[in-house]
């Protein structure tokens, strides 16, 4: 038995060891209160609908952040916001309307290129339709608070335009859209729609020929995302709807409802010769819909690559387990096949609330961040929490949530809500970093069903190390050979125990009764 103790002694001085050189794993925590963006926030005669928030932060100054955001109701529209402070203050700067447009830009995305140059692409709409007639882009050297001419990039019929910024090439940007043919109410009149890609090596002034993204086998496609990976390599995520008419062509007449029965699949593009040439991977072909949607505004997957080890990620909403939950995918640099998906909420399997519309982003050091709408406190399954969760092992698994929203708010506020299809937008927004991440979402706490209104909310979220503390080359160095003597004390001291076992049988035969 003393060995024994010994033996463990030695065990928990190991455990004592590595746990002491190679540190602890600290939780995130909410750093001040929520904050709104839009200078209407705080008006209760604005009953703007302001929703699908893009944030983006300057490579140059940190603390320089840009919000942009579709406008719903009462009228189609777009705002850009940025800040100086890290999102303390905000100002809107007003966004030139191109000569010969109606002032309706929607639509809109930001980026910061690596030098510090901030980009705003808009569509513009027309007629009483509101068809999108153009696409724009205008640029800001002073970090959004005052914007360029917009430059025309684009003609009619694109929808749901992406723009990304090449993270080390200045000037350098990508475009992603979904090209229609023609369009009707709450639908795209013919299938074969297909996903679009242009880029520019100067800044916005002039484009490549359009490549074609999407594979012509696929009908019904929509919802494309970017992400530049390292070396330059490019990937665009996109939905496959399979067979849902539904909602492709407006079969529900705008209502709400079941979803569609059937299945979509998560297919990933990649080109590795700058967007020439594209080949897919089928992410997942079984995932469940949760919800009918208007087709011009789907929700977006997010795609998120780690410029360090080349791995990819995807998330998205899924009602696989039979309520919608945020599943993440990953696929291994070199891998030929994807990840089972990961569930990330951590609520209770069947639990009848919806998580959806996740966000992801990566810090530098590689810890995997997750945001998304969250209904587990509300068994009604009609009030939004925001939650948070990170992963620190390449998305295998993920850390309790952190409830980001400092009040729940009615998910059922917004437009389409009369129609049983109320519209929190397509996307999040979320910039992370190794101390810090941000988070932009859409708010209804100051609106109601009747007025509509929603207004975009930000919060600032403050982690430790979220890996394990770096060792020295010494520390390595001890902690090897410090490994090394533990294990063969182990060895020693079972071997000791062993003699002793065996002697003391021996002397038990010899003293025996007879």
């Amino acid at each position: 038995m003393a060995a024994l103790g010994v033996l463990l002694l030695v065990a928990a001085a190991g455990a004592a060891l590595m746990s002491s050189a190679s540190g602890v794993r600290p939780k995130a925590m909410l750093l001040g209160p929520n904050l709104p963006v839009d200078r209407g926030a705080a008006d209760p005669r604005d009953i703007s609908a302001h929703n699908s928030p893009t944030l983006a932060r300057n490579p140059v100054r940190p603390t320089n952040l840009a919000v942009t955001n579709r406008v719903d109701s009462p009228a189609f529209s777009c705002t850009l916001n940025v800040s100086m402070d890290g999102g303390k203050q905000w100002s809107q700067p007003p966004i030139p309307v191109p000569r010969g447009e109606e002032p309706k830009c929607y639509a809109p995305d930001v980026a910061f290129d690596a030098d510090g140059t901030m980009y705003l692409s808009f569509v513009t709409l027309k007629g009483l339709g509101n068809v999108p007639h153009a696409t724009w882009l205008t640029r800001s050297t002073d970090g959004g608070r005052t914007l360029s001419a917009p430059v025309r990039v684009l003609g009619a019929l694109a929808f749901q335009v992406r723009l990304v910024a090449d993270p080390v090439v200045a000037g350098r940007l990508y475009l992603s859209w979904l090209q229609a043919d023609s369009v009707g109410l709450f639908q795209f009149s013919h299938t074969g729609n297909p996903i679009m890609f242009s880029r520019s090596a100067d800044g916005g002034a002039t484009w490549a020929t359009p490549q074609r993204v999407s594979s012509p086998a696929r009908a019904r496609v929509v919802a494309p995302s970017l992400a530049v990976g390292p070396g330059g390599s490019l990937y665009a995520l996109y939905l496959d709807l399979g067979g849902d008419s539904l909602d492709y062509a407006g079969a529900h007449e705008g209502q709400g409802g079941p979803a569609y029965a059937g299945r979509f699949s998560l297919v990933l593009a990649r080109s590795r010769d700058g967007g020439r040439s594209w080949a897919e991977s089928v992410v997942d072909d079984r995932v469940v819909p949760i919800e009918r949607f208007v087709v011009f505004l789907p929700h977006f997957p997010s795609l998120a690559v780690d410029r360090r080890t080349g791995r990819v990620y995807v998330g998205y909403e899924d009602a696989r387990f039979g309520d919608p939950d945020v599943l993440v995918w990953s696929l291994r640099s070199g891998a030929a096949r994807w990840s089972a998906p990961t569930r990330v909420n951590d609520t209770p399997m069947h639990d009848r609330t919806a998580q959806y519309l996740p966000k992801l982003a990566l810090a530098p050091d590689g810890r995997l961040d997750v945001l998304y709408y969250d209904r587990r406190a509300d068994r009604h399954d009609q009030r939004n929490e925001v939650s948070l969760q990170s992963s620190l092992d390449a998305g295998k698994t993920f850390g309790p949530r952190l409830r980001i929203s400092d009040r729940s708010f009615d998910a059922g506020v917004g437009a389409g809500s009369e129609r049983g299809l109320p519209d929190l937008g397509s996307r999040l927004g979320l910039v992370s970093g190794d101390a810090q991440a941000i988070a932009a979402w859409s708010d209804t706490r100051a609106g109601n069903r009747a007025s509509g209104k929603q207004d975009i909310a930000v919060a600032s979220v403050g982690f430790g190390s979220s890996k394990r503390s770096p060792l020295s080359a010494g520390a390595k160095r001890a902690l090897r050979y410090g490994s090394g003597v533990l294990a063969a004390l182990g060895v020693l001291l079972l071997v000791w125990v062993g003699r002793i076992r065996r002697r003391e049988g021996r002397k038990a035969h010899v003293h025996a009764p007879t």
